[in-house]
C-alpha cells in the first residue's frame, strides 16, 4: 500500500527510488515531527544501508517539491512533517521538546484583523508558541 507521501510524490512528479520509498512510508508514519536524525535511525532499523546524507537529501527533496514541511522551532534541529491538509499552529514545551499541534478559531481571526487593520490581506502565516508546563 502507498503511503501519502509516496502518493503526494507520484502526483508531483517526484521519482521514487526503494530508498525513498522507504523514507517516505517513514515519515507518513510519523505522529511527531522527526528531525533527520530521528529519521535515519527509524529508517536504519528496517534497511541499514541507507545514509544518513541519503535521509538529508530526499528530505530536502520533498521540502522542495512541497512535501514535507520544515520547521526551525527555537534553538532546536530543524523538523519535518507532512505538509498538511489543513492549517495548524504548534505549541513548543521547551523542557521536553514536545510539539503539539492545535487550531484556535480566536487566533485566526484575530491574525486576519491585524493584518486588515495594518492594511493587508493575510495570504498565510505560521504561528510557533512556546512554553512550559504549569505544575497543578
Amino acid at each position: 500500500m502507498n503511503s501519502n507521501l509516496e502518493k503526494k510524490c507520484m502526483e508531483r512528479g517526484v521519482r521514487l527510488t526503494d530508498q525513498r520509498k522507504l523514507i517516505a512510508k517513514i515519515m507518513s508514519e510519523s505522529k511527531d515531527h522527526p528531525d533527520v536524525d530521528e529519521l535515519h535511525q527509524r529508517v536504519n532499523k528496517l534497511d541499514s544501508k541507507i545514509s544518513i546524507a541519503t535521509v538529508y537529501r530526499t528530505v530536502k527533496l520533498f521540502e522542495e517539491a512541497g512535501i514535507v514541511e520544515k520547521h526551525d522551532f527555537k534553538g532546536n534541529k530543524a523538523r519535518y512533517e507532512q505538509s498538511p491538509q489543513e492549517h495548524h499552529d504548534h505549541l513548543i514545551d521547551i523542557n521536553t521538546g514536545e510539539i503539539i499541534e492545535f487550531v484556535n478559531e480566536d487566533i485566526e481571526k484575530l491574525q486576519k484583523k491585524v493584518a486588515e487593520k495594518l492594511g493587508y490581506k493575510l495570504v498565510d502565516h505560521r504561528l510557533e508558541l512556546y512554553g512550559s508546563k504549569i505544575k497543578k
